[in-house]
């Protein structure tokens, strides 16, 4: 019975998120060539709002917790783990104050409705993981742009989502390379549940009535420590969050 729950309630999620995608890029266009970036930027907000609540629909419980106070006036690197493509929506919506953008494949900025489009126009880093020079240039160039702006970053150093949970090591070349263009940034874990056993064997069907929890943590000051340890110290703050649940 269960098995028929998770897929009826997954059709009607998907459909839903299927539909908002394509709405939403239309709207976004509109709005960045008409309005500007600014009201691109709350489309896109506004498009994430629709994708993680609509996870309602498969019986999900969400969880948006933030474990700290976090600055205005300084750019800000949030570190975080890897288990879903459905990470990402709530990310963006619930950390919107700090204008998140991401380290992401190059191969994402084409080809998918809403997602794709706004990659390209919010100033993403886009990287070849084939190409290591143009992926520490682009990274690189958000880190200038962070710094300039005083907004933020948003990275998964464990390179690839792992859904079983168990993380994998964080890789600091992404955050050492952020840090050298932003050398004041602070780094904030955020602690991503759940999303891994939501949709275990891909996209369909997902698991019905899953707890999803989004936990941003304490700050750490990088004070011209090696990325190395910084990241040491972020992803074991992220596993005691998530074992902690």
């Amino acid at each position: 019975m269960k098995k028929i729950v998770d897929y009826v309630l997954s059709a009607i999620y998907l459909i839903h998120f299927g539909l908002t995608l394509l709405l939403f890029h239309v709207f976004q266009v509109i709005a960045f060539n008409v309005f500007g970036k600014k009201v691109h930027k709350a489309v896109v907000d506004y498009l994430n709002f629709f994708l993680t609540y609509g996870l309602y629909l498969t019986g999900a419980r969400i969880t948006l917790e933030d474990r700290t106070k976090l600055p205005d006036n300084r750019p800000i690197i949030f570190v975080a783990n890897h288990q879903s493509t459905f990470d990402i929506p709530a990310v963006i919506w619930f950390l919107r104050k700090y204008h998140p953008r991401f380290v992401s494949k190059i191969e994402l900025s084409k080809g998918v409705p809403s997602i794709s489009y706004n990659l390209r126009k919010s100033g993403a880093a886009l990287i070849n993981r084939k190409d290591g020079k143009q992926a520490v240039t682009e990274i690189a160039r958000l880190g200038k742009l962070i710094h300039e702006e005083r907004t933020s970053a948003i990275i998964f150093p464990e390179g690839t989502r792992t859904a079983s949970g168990v993380m994998k090591p964080f890789v600091p070349g992404g955050v050492a390379t952020l840090l050298k263009r932003a050398p004041d940034a602070l780094i904030v874990p955020v602690a991503i549940n759940g999303t891994g056993k939501f949709n275990p064997k891909g996209i369909f069907p997902l698991r019905s009535f899953s707890h999803l929890s989004w936990t941003v943590l304490a700050g750490i000051e990088p004070d011209g420590r090696k990325a190395e340890e910084i990241l040491a110290e972020a992803q074991e703050a992220i596993q005691n969050s998530i074992s902690g649940r």
